[in-house]
């Protein structure tokens, strides 16, 4: 095996390809995590923020089969008021008219295609799955599959997402046409302006509305979700269902986030948050259909209701341990029910292989992060110092601390300055800058002011004489 101390950088570190095992320090999780994907089952995970809660759940949801149930919202002639959902399975799409279009492999189609539909890496140029978020020959990530409060930390810079479709042109017997780039499962279509035109033709004669394709993610966030973003709506129109001027209602009709983690995950942080909706989430996992009707009595969307709408769903939910009483009572028995609970561990053992681990960590978030050099040997030193400080500091315990957070911001700033210092690697100096610089504002205004208290009073200019007068 090898040894810690003989690694000179963390660039010399394989990244894991299955994001379970990109976890440290959580075995238990990780095994049971692997477990809920197969079974469905659901899970509850307790801890501080900062243990790795976020990163599980996206770690169960990408080795979730593809979705094979798309549903489609229909116009109700009789009643238009009452919308029919349809599910339709992935081989009956299949069999499924529409215009005969061109179909490519992705290595016939331009560089910058199919790096935006995910087919190709962005670093090393090499072509994989477009379902893999992450590059399997570099392990560098190939898009961000979610937004969300931990997209940052998880999911690499901005602006690395997949798309769907591709707009762009080409020259067709001396003149310029628009053409569609389509991700299709390994392939790669190409709709002209004829062919789409075609299809739109089709759509508007069917009077439908695909509210879940294929094509959708499986991890689904709803931390802090208001009842629409969880529920679903429908929207206002302030011409109603006019026959000339209004939209008719199953045009209106948007999901909410039970729905579309239909056949994945839904994640929530902080389950204890949402209060009240804490029941209707417990509906929607029970009978693993959740009705969708408008939110807004004075809009012309209360008066429409589509029943039947699939949520069938995995739900990962999070909350810290003072927080675990704030679960509905039934919620919190339906997940024990069809479920785990968990205890997130805090800090490991402090041991060679447990080290590996760490190292493994800061060169994913490293690679992750994609604007900052990977760490020299010193730089990894000093990060395990600080995970040993951290454990004894936080939990009073001698180990490796797993708040990981703490050491991700840590290493991000020290690459910050190795970055503006255009060094190659970070450095054991750059590390301590940053241990010294990243401290929370309670602990620097202690430092400062000797205590909270005094820090507080500074906002209006007080200070205390030796006799303990206050002054202006």
């Amino acid at each position: 095996m090898v040894e810690a101390e003989s690694i000179s950088s963390t660039a010399e570190i394989r990244i894991p390809h299955d994001p379970l095992l990109q976890i440290i320090g959580q075995d238990e999780a990780v095994r049971i995590g692997r477990m809920i994907s197969g079974q469905r089952r659901h899970l509850l995970l307790v801890g501080p923020p900062g243990t790795g809660k976020s990163m599980l759940a996206q770690a169960i949801a990408s080795i979730l089969p593809k979705p094979k149930q798309e549903v489609l919202i229909l116009h109700n002639p009789e009643r238009p008021e009452r919308p029919i959902v349809e599910v339709r399975n992935a081989i009956s799409k299949k069999g499924a008219k529409g215009p005969l279009v061109e179909v490519l492999d992705p290595t016939s189609v331009p560089a910058f295609v199919s790096e935006k539909l995910g087919f190709r890496c962005r670093r090393c140029a090499r072509l994989s799955n477009p379902d893999a978020s992450s590059c399997f020959f570099c392990g560098a990530d190939k898009y961000k599959r979610v937004r969300g409060p931990f997209d940052d930390l998880l999911m690499g810079p901005p602006g690395m997402e997949r798309e769907e479709r591709v707009h762009t042109t080409r020259m067709r017997d001396g003149k310029e046409e628009l053409i569609v780039f389509e991700r299709r499962g390994d392939k790669i279509a190409i709709l002209t302006q004829k062919d789409l035109m075609k299809l739109s033709e089709m759509r508007e004669k069917a009077q439908y509305k695909v509210i879940l394709s294929f094509n959708r993610t499986t991890f689904v966030q709803a931390t802090g979700a208001s009842e629409t973003e969880l529920l679903g709506d429908v929207r206002h129109d302030p011409y109603g269902s006019h026959p000339q001027i209004g939209s008719l209602p199953y045009t209106r009709v948007v999901p909410g986030a039970v729905h579309e983690a239909h056949e994945g995950v839904l994640f929530v942080d902080e389950l204890s948050s949402l209060g009240r909706l804490q029941r209707f989430l417990l509906t929607a996992m029970q009978e693993k259909k959740y009705p969708i009707t408008g939110r807004n009595q004075s809009s012309t969307g209360s008066s429409v209701r589509v029943d039947g709408v699939p949520s069938d769903f995995i739900l990962v939910a999070a909350v810290n341990f003072n927080d675990v009483q704030g679960i509905l009572a039934p919620l919190r028995s339906r997940i024990l029910g069809n479920g785990y609970e968990l205890l997130m561990n805090t800090h490991m053992p402090d041991n060679e292989a447990n080290r590996l681990k760490l190292i493994q960590f800061l060169a994913q978030e490293i690679v992750r992060d994609g604007r900052i050099p990977h760490a020299d040997a010193g730089a990894i030193a000093e990060i395990i110092r600080f995970a040993q400080i951290k454990a004894k500091e936080i939990d009073g315990q001698s180990g490796l601390t797993l708040r990981l957070r703490l050491l991700s911001g840590t290493i991000k700033m020290a690459g910050d300055v190795a970055a503006s210092a255009e060094r190659k690697l970070i450095t054991a100096e750059d590390v301590k800058f940053a241990i010294l610089n990243s401290k929370p504002i309670e602990e620097q205004a202690t430092e400062k002011y000797g205590s909270m208290y005094k820090a507080s009073q500074s906002d209006f200019g007080f200070k205390r004489e030796k006799g303990g007068t206050e002054i202006g």
